[in-house]
């Protein structure tokens, strides 16, 4: 079994999708599913594409607002994001929540970051040139516009529940292949 599965991501989202019959909830679940998706490539053009001008980002970090702010600030994250190569990740829902301003959404979200990268976030890893899957339980609320186009994101999270240097044999192809530059 794979140790990230990122169809988990996107699966309640879709269960939902198919059984919403209001208009203003199908266009929220749509163009989260569609964020969700291209965070997953990464797309950086199709991320940004599902975001309304001026998006407001909160992380909430030891009570700390530290989400980018702006077009430009949101961009940058995201930049900093695909060329991090931590988009192998996978958000396994256990509740989602829509109405007609938004969505939330809680669950586990399990990702692979490459060494440093995960140093660089203050992670306690001991070897940099490895891979580490990280664990959190997290709810993030998205808050959506009348056009159907995501404000922002409201992050909430436990920090990390569970952090585990990975072996060759535990990496995914498609990370192996990414850090070697494969397309």
């Amino acid at each position: 079994m794979a140790i990230i599965d990122p169809s988990k991501t996107w699966k309640l989202l879709e269960e939902r999708l198919a059984t919403t019959t209001n208009p203003r909830h199908k266009q929220i679940l749509e163009i989260v599913l569609e964020h969700a998706q291209a965070e997953a490539k990464p797309d950086l053009d199709g991320l940004m594409a599902t975001l309304a001008p001026n998006p407001d980002y909160h992380f909430w970090n030891d009570g700390h607002d530290v989400g980018p702010k702006t077009t430009e600030g949101v961009r940058a994250y995201y930049t900093a994001f695909v060329e991090s190569k931590s988009n192998i990740l996978e958000f396994d829902l256990d509740r989602l929540l829509v109405d007609d301003e938004g969505l939330m959404m809680e669950g586990y979200l399990r990702q692979i970051y490459p060494g440093a990268y995960a140093a660089q976030l203050g992670f306690p890893i001991d070897d940099p040139d490895a891979a580490y899957f990280i664990e959190f339980r997290q709810l993030i609320v998205w808050p959506v516009d009348a056009d159907g186009k995501i404000i922002g994101e409201d992050s909430y999270h436990s920090g990390p529940s569970r952090i585990e240097k990975l072996t060759q044999e535990q990496l995914p192809q498609e990370y192996i292949d990414m850090m070697a530059g494969a397309s």
